[in-house]
């Protein structure tokens, strides 16, 4: 059955009518309360890495349980499939997911979760539900938002909330990608900051987990669980699929394997190695990210939206070297970001992949010049080390990567990323870059979803950016400015699914278009 717009105003309707609200088409899901003996829904439902015919879908609980699910292509649950439960226990953190796969493609698929007390299984909770549309087999029409940065800064969850995911929500995007710093595990939060102005920005939820820097696992898991309390982050997740990605403060700042704590005395932990190991087993339990079964906790990974569409995920946390002054002439494994098996795959798909366009999800920027020490404004935490010249040090990877591509002859491809606290537009052209041997692309910026907004970074010349668009806080004294500054910045992307174009929008958290740009697929005879 084609499910029609009516079919899905009516399930979002339904679920506002056992708990929730309706907002401009969004609703929300209903969160379990229970008796004593029934287990509580506590962080909504989440999903993620749709693709043509699968899913993964997500849930957390207050206490071990059994948890049922069951999806169909209906609202009303008519032929639903029941899945196997699986038990829910404090060794995933309570948290429960599941890859539902054999969909059809382009359907919207309707799922909700029951749960049931371990010593008392027969006595199921009421459902929490959620909604994720499939990826089309044909060229339709596709439209996704990216971002990054949540919670950063001190800047939590006031009475206003995380509104720019409310925003986002609006344009009814297919996906969003988060592109990385999706919790801020080295910031602790406070219960109020004192603003410029004279007024107070104040925490309406701040739990113990934020209180302090994350060490522990229990800590980095409770990291995330902060976000899921947000009303507006849940009432999208609950209809919108998240595709993760990380960056630094997943873990800690600018963390790589130089990484040096012995005098830091926030941290009782002094292994970077350890730290991460945790962050990471957080960041898989907390989010609908794929199991990659040849090397479990990978993050780098292709997802199929179609024939319009593939979405490649990388990673320049996991695999990097030291970070270092970024000037070696000798390019060697300590100068790596992607690593070697992570090029070798993103130049395998590239060129096995067949749909019109490319994007490249990346958690840091290429031509921002990222200082790992931004005090004495030295060290390279990126990929551009800042002098303008030919490639040295990381850029040396990008530039052999950047070069396959060429000689590839690997069209339509475009860059997205976060990070920096600004929004931007960039146009690499080897015609103004020190390196020249690559293809004309651009890269977008966007960000921060609910974090301090920062002044425009330094570009480095070696690939030759020239920025076309750029709003970001004025620099100087002006940095950090909180969300309540309207400055939170989102991205929106459309593909056409007649003409094949694609449509690049920036836009911040009052939902103003402040910029955009369409671009023509090259298209193979």
């Amino acid at each position: 059955m084609k499910l029609t717009e009516t079919t899905r105003r009516r399930f979002l309707s339904s679920m506002g009518a056992v708990g929730g609200f309706s907002l401009a088409g969004l609703a929300m899901p209903y969160y379990a309360r229970g008796s004593s003996n029934r287990p509580v829904f506590t962080s909504g439902v989440q999903s993620g890495d749709i693709d043509v015919s699968s899913g993964v879908i997500w849930t957390q609980l207050d206490r071990p349980a059994r948890l049922h699910v069951e999806y169909s292509t209906s609202d009303r649950f008519t032929n639903a499939v029941r899945i196997a439960p699986i038990d829910v226990t404090p060794q995933t953190g309570l948290a429960g997911k599941l890859l539902l796969q054999d969909l059809p493609p382009d359907q919207d698929i309707f799922y909700r979760f029951r749960a049931a007390d371990l010593q008392d299984i027969n006595d199921l909770s009421k459902p929490i539900l959620g909604q994720f549309r499939t990826a089309p087999s044909g060229k339709r029409s596709i439209r996704f938002a990216w971002s990054g940065d949540t919670a950063g800064q001190g800047w939590g969850i006031d009475d206003e909330g995380m509104r720019t995911y409310q925003t986002i929500a609006y344009h009814r995007p297919d996906f969003m990608i988060h592109s990385g710093d999706t919790i801020y595990a080295d910031n602790p939060m406070p219960d109020e900051i004192k603003l410029r102005d004279g007024s107070v920005w104040k925490n309406r939820i701040v739990t113990e987990a934020k209180r302090d820097i994350a060490q522990s696992l229990d800590q980095f898991r409770g990291q995330w669980a902060y976000n899921l309390l947000d009303d507006h982050v849940k009432q999208f997740d609950a209809v919108c699929p998240v595709f993760y990605q990380w960056d630094d403060h997943e873990v800690l700042n600018n963390w790589s394997p130089s990484t040096d704590l012995r005098d830091d005395d926030r941290y009782t932990e002094k292994s970077v190695v350890t730290l991460a190991g945790r962050a990471s087993r957080a960041f898989h339990e907390m989010t609908p990210i794929r199991y990659v079964a040849d090397e479990p906790g990978r993050i780098y990974r292709k997802i199929s939206y179609g024939p319009l569409l593939d979405v490649f995920f990388v990673d320049l946390r996991s695999y990097r070297g030291p970070n270092s002054l970024g000037v070696d002439a000798t390019f060697s494994d300590s100068s790596r970001l992607l690593g070697e098996h992570q090029v070798a795959w993103l130049k395998r798909e590239l060129v096995r992949s067949t749909a019109t366009w490319k994007v490249i999800a990346c958690d840091l920027p290429i031509g921002l010049v990222i200082w790992d020490d931004y005090g004495h404004r030295s060290g390279n935490e990126s990929i551009s080390n800042g002098d303008d010249g030919a490639p040295l040090g990381r850029e040396v990877e990008f530039a052999d990567l950047l070069r396959f591509i060429r000689d590839a002859a690997i069209s339509n491809m475009i860059w997205l990323t976060a990070d920096v606290h600004y929004t931007a537009a960039h146009h690499y052209d080897p015609g103004k870059a020190k390196f020249r041997d690559f293809l004309p692309f651009w890269e977008f910026v966007a960000g921060p979803l609910h974090s301090g907004t920062y002044g425009p970074q330094q570009l480095d010349m070696t690939f030759g950016p020239q920025v076309k668009f750029m709003k970001a806080a004025p620099g100087g004294s002006e940095q950090n400015l909180p969300p309540s500054a309207g400055m939170q910045f989102f991205g929106l992307v459309d593909i056409d699914g007649q003409t094949e174009q694609l449509t690049v929008r920036l836009m911040d958290r009052n939902d103003t278009e402040l910029w955009r740009i369409t671009l023509d697929p090259q298209i193979s005879s």
